[in-house]
């Protein structure tokens, strides 16, 4: 996990995938609670099967990609939301958790690169995916709207019903989809220089 990533074409390709799944889950709208200072959206979701999906790197590129168009305006988060203001109101917290809880959910149910299994899909979906989020949210939250840490804790309870169910909902569609179409969680693998050697050796081996 201390190399630093390789992408390929392919890998280029699904990130751009997985921001556009990100896009879509924002067009049912959001439900806005206690004032709608953060609402509550399905992206989440699409959070958790980029980290269950595709690995940790790819994942939080894919949610980087996606918050940079967010980012130069265009109106992608639920409920339409979109530009530099969005990045200095009471959801920022949640959009970095997002990338930091997409890694953490790849390390976690894609690790050593293995089969992701559906109780390390639903662990690191858990603990990237609600954990790590509430911790990064949470207090920028507080901080932001000046409502005290505890009451915001309090208030955030309200999300915790429906991330539960989009664990559910991003484990089943995981294993299903490694059972019918596995290449989608193949890991690009950068050629070592024993791999190019020994290629070269049994390529120069007299017929």
């Amino acid at each position: 996990m201390g190399t630093r990533p390789t992408f390929t074409i392919r890998d280029i390709s699904r990130i751009a995938v997985f921001a556009a799944i990100l896009a879509v889950l924002g067009l049912p709208g959001a439900i806005t609670v206690f004032g709608g200072a953060v609402p509550i959206t399905a992206q989440t979701l699409g959070v958790m099967l980029a980290g269950a999906i595709l690995g940790p790197w790819r994942a939080a590129a894919a949610i980087l990609v996606f918050e940079v168009l967010v980012l130069i305006g265009l109106p992608l988060l639920s409920g339409g939301r979109g530009g530099i203001a969005v990045f200095a109101g009471p959801s920022v917290g949640y959009l970095i958790g997002w990338i930091v809880g997409a890694f953490v959910i790849g390390l976690i149910a894609r690790s050593g690169n293995r089969e992701p299994r559906w109780w390390r899909t639903a662990l690191g979906c858990v603990i990237g995916g609600i954990v790590v989020i509430y911790s990064i949210g949470i207090p920028l939250q507080s901080l932001i709207t000046g409502l005290p840490l505890a009451q915001t804790v309090l208030f955030s309870t309200a999300f915790l019903p429906g991330d539960i169910a989009k664990v559910v909902v991003a484990t089943l569609v995981t294993q299903a989809l490694w059972r019918a179409y596995p290449r989608a969680f193949e890991q690009s693998v950068r050629p070592t220089p024993e791999l190019r050697v020994a290629v070269y050796d049994k390529s120069s081996d007299p017929e």
